[in-house]
């Protein structure tokens, strides 16, 4: 993969940013050097009425509008069951430690002693409120590391979002929330997981291999595939090289191949972010293979008639600096894709201003140079909106991304069984008024 000057500028900041770290540099003084989110209140009428958003929103419907990728974080101060990992919170790490500054920084929960939890659902809240009525989010568990043995690993575990706690985090907020549970296939009690998952509304399944430390092609998982398809729980798993999590898994559980063995077994999978990061080996060369970009593998599955109904992708993270601007414009052009492609934010990603940049995507002529700074005032007071509005405004070779891509609840319905339900719902008779005659 080519590394072109403005993927040279994301590196030299994502070291400018391990030397804040390495330096002991407190995120106020982080935040003198522009980097950190302002945490702007509500968006200003002048920019909730600007053409470019009303523009974003036009020819969609909102309710079927959901965004399939969001994480919950904090620091389990709340009584949420959530963990981080020691490394997370020691200068002694400084890439680890800064992570989470920025990652609580964008969820604007990291100057809040007592009422971190709180708070990054309280901002979730306010942002949600900020799209249009009928928008909702779904928000991501995220399960520990295990071994192969099924024994947890906490000590090697990024962090912990229990099931329990996205569950009540959405059933509190319906308006706004739905919830994807993450249950780990090498758990004893990963197919009663999933189906009390399932009896608790989840509409999916979230899986980051490398760093639970899953290898999607392990008949280990077998059980757990066989549940899932049973149950109509989509996997929304990791495909690619992964950059923000550190944990237990090997590098190469990414590889999106290996997601053959799920896709086999009936479950519909939905690889995250499309796999445009990083190198994989091909395994249809084998074990010793040549490495080939990830996205290239994405490709071959999704082509790959035979998993048509079951392969999909979501947009989430697709924009970032680190990203292959020519990755982008293939995803676009891809038209026939788009009828199983999903929409995502990887929230709180889009809150970490170095991470996206507009002006760089209008000099690639892919924005116009006149939304840049307008999509940049909004992502001061609302991220989720700036990676909505922007998303929409994309443009490669005269191609956008269509509509089904945004109002992507349909499609997730479909997958998660929730249409066959409406449909038997509306099929079926009225009650009789009266009781009918003999």
């Amino acid at each position: 993969m080519r590394t072109d000057p403005q993927r040279r500028r994301f590196l030299r900041t994502g070291l400018g940013l391990a030397a804040l770290g390495a330096a002991g540099m407190g995120i106020q003084a982080a935040a003198r050097t522009q980097l950190m989110n302002p945490c702007r209140a509500a968006l200003p009428l002048e920019l909730a009425k600007h053409e470019i958003v009303r523009a974003a929103w036009a020819g969609l419907d909102a309710a079927q509008v959901v965004d399939v990728h969001a994480h919950l974080a904090g620091s389990g101060d709340g009584g949420s069951g959530i963990t981080i990992s020691p490394r997370m919170l020691s200068p002694l790490y400084p890439m680890e430690y800064l992570q989470r500054l920025f990652y609580l920084n964008a969820g604007c929960a990291h100057d809040d002693p007592g009422r971190v939890d709180a708070s990054f659902v309280d901002r979730l809240h306010n942002l949600a409120e900020g799209m249009a009525p009928g928008f909702r989010l779904l928000l991501f568990a995220f399960d520990r590391a295990y071994d192969e043995a099924g024994t947890p690993l906490p000590d090697r575990t990024a962090f912990h979002v229990p099931n329990i706690y996205a569950r009540e985090v959405a059933r509190r907020d319906p308006q706004h929330f739905e919830w994807a549970c993450s249950v780990h296939p090498y758990r004893a009690d990963c197919v009663e997981a999933l189906e009390a998952a399932k009896r608790d509304g989840a509409r999916a399944i979230k899986w980051l291999p490398p760093a639970m430390g899953i290898d999607p092609a392990s008949p280990k998982c077998d059980r757990f595939y066989e549940a899932a398809a049973r149950l109509r729980l989509p996997l929304i798993s990791h495909g690619g090289e992964e950059k923000a999590v550190h944990g237990h898994g090997s590098p190469a559980f990414g590889n999106v191949m290996r997601l053959r063995r799920a896709l086999d077994h009936g479950v519909p999978v939905i690889v995250a972010h499309c796999a445009t990061l990083g190198e994989d080996t091909d395994l249809d060369r084998g074990a010793q293979g040549r490495r080939v970009p990830s996205f290239a593998l994405f490709s071959r599955l999704m082509d790959d008639p035979r998993y048509t109904d079951r392969l999909f992708g979501d947009i989430s993270a697709i924009t970032l600096r680190n990203r292959d601007t020519a990755l982008l414009r293939a995803v676009i052009e891809r038209t026939e894709w788009h009828s199983r492609l999903l929409y995502g934010s990887d929230y709180p990603l889009p809150g970490i201003l170095p991470l996206m940049s507009p002006a760089s995507l209008a000099r690639d002529r892919m924005l116009d140079a006149a939304a840049a700074p307008v999509l940049e005032h909004i992502r001061e007071h609302n991220p989720l909106l700036f990676d909505f509005v922007l998303k929409r405004h994309l443009v490669s070779n005269g191609k956008r991304f269509a509509p089904c891509v945004f109002e992507s609840r349909r499609l997730l319905d479909r997958l998660s069984g929730q249409d066959d339900r409406i449909m038997r719902l509306t099929a079926a008779p009225a009650s009789p008024t009266t009781a009918p005659q003999p």
